[in-house]
């Protein structure tokens, strides 16, 4: 693994281990105590994401930080989004001002996803929510350790997850095969 590679792991996994996770793992309990910890409140919107568009988006205004997660998937697939975004959260990501990933969201489409907002905010925001690609790595990476974390707990049967138990024991074997089984203590 090269320098920058392992610097990346480190990073990332120094942030996953200082998250408190609730046990059992619940997503709304997990965004109010992360908002309370960083003393900024965390709404999570869910909306119907067409294909074409982003599977997750974060938007940060200058008092409130907006996750924007799909209700047209599965849960588990929406849980790992709303922890990859909590990912760019934790990182500091502030994106570029190039745009949102070569993604443009006219005033229509913005106005069907977050209908909250309005449309010039949202343009104003999504100016400066373009990642890098070690950006993404990062947040997806921090991501994968989250979920790793939340399958570990309920492996104890600790947790009680809108996923079946055989979604959570593959899971759970999914995230052991790619990132290695490694005892953590606990918090």
């Amino acid at each position: 693994m090269d320098r920058r590679r392992k610097e990346l792991w480190r990073r990332c996994r120094s942030l996953a281990d200082g998250v408190t996770l609730p046990e059992p793992f619940d997503a709304d309990a997990f965004i109010a105590g992360l908002a309370a910890e960083r003393g900024r409140p965390i709404e999570v919107m869910q909306v119907s994401i067409p294909a074409s568009g982003p599977c997750g988006l974060l938007m940060s205004t200058e008092s409130t930080d907006y996750i924007l997660c799909p209700t047209n998937t599965t849960a588990l697939h929406r849980r790992h989004i709303l922890l990859h975004e909590v990912g760019h959260l934790l990182c500091g990501h502030v994106g570029a001002d190039a745009g949102a990933d070569g993604i443009a969201l006219d005033a229509a489409a913005s106005k069907t996803l977050m209908p909250n907002l309005s449309p010039e905010l949202v343009r104003r925001v999504l100016g400066r929510t373009g990642y890098s690609a070690v950006e993404e790595q990062e947040a997806e990476l921090l991501a994968s350790l989250l979920a790793q974390r939340v399958a570990r707990t309920a492996g104890r049967g600790a947790a009680h997850l809108d996923e079946s138990a055989s979604d959570l024991a593959g899971e759970k074997a999914r995230v052991d095969n790619l990132f290695g089984s490694r005892k953590r203590r606990l918090p």
